[in-house]
């Protein structure tokens, strides 16, 4: 008999860009919680590699997508992994997957939300810019 919980965790190995555990102010009084909090963590969550290509601040322009897959609750421990998908001359798509460890009754990991977001590139005085070379 395995003693390795199952997962759906991504597949192939890497590195969460974010982990985070939700507290009872980010949900209601049943503990789920707020599907703006966790937007707002995939957000800064997918502007840190959109940050990284374009060498510089960058602005959210669009939420392309987003799917709530599960509830999350107050305790979960999510890691939100967040890969470029596309690059253009300005911008950068990012898509962003959050997955939850629940230490409930028993150990699982879920994924909970996924969602692809486009950063543009902004210069000091937030005007859009083209990103550097490659």
């Amino acid at each position: 008999m395995s003693t390795t919980p199952p997962t759906t965790l991504p597949a192939h190995p890497r590195h969460a860009i974010l982990r985070v555990v939700p507290m009872p102010a980010d949900a209601n009084v049943h503990g789920d919680v707020f599907g703006g909090w966790i937007m707002s963590q995939v957000d800064i969550a997918g502007s840190i590699p959109a940050a990284r290509r374009a060498a510089g601040r960058v602005a959210t322009i669009a939420v392309n997508a987003f799917t709530f897959k599960q509830p999350v609750f107050v305790g979960d421990l999510l890691s939100i992994y967040a890969d470029i998908i596309k690059v253009g001359t300005t911008s950068v798509t990012v898509a962003v997957e959050v997955y939850a460890e629940r230490q409930r009754l028993e150990f699982e990991i879920v994924k909970v939300t996924e969602a692809t977001l486009t950063y543009v590139a902004t210069d000091e005085q937030r005007r859009r810019r083209p990103l550097p070379p490659a």
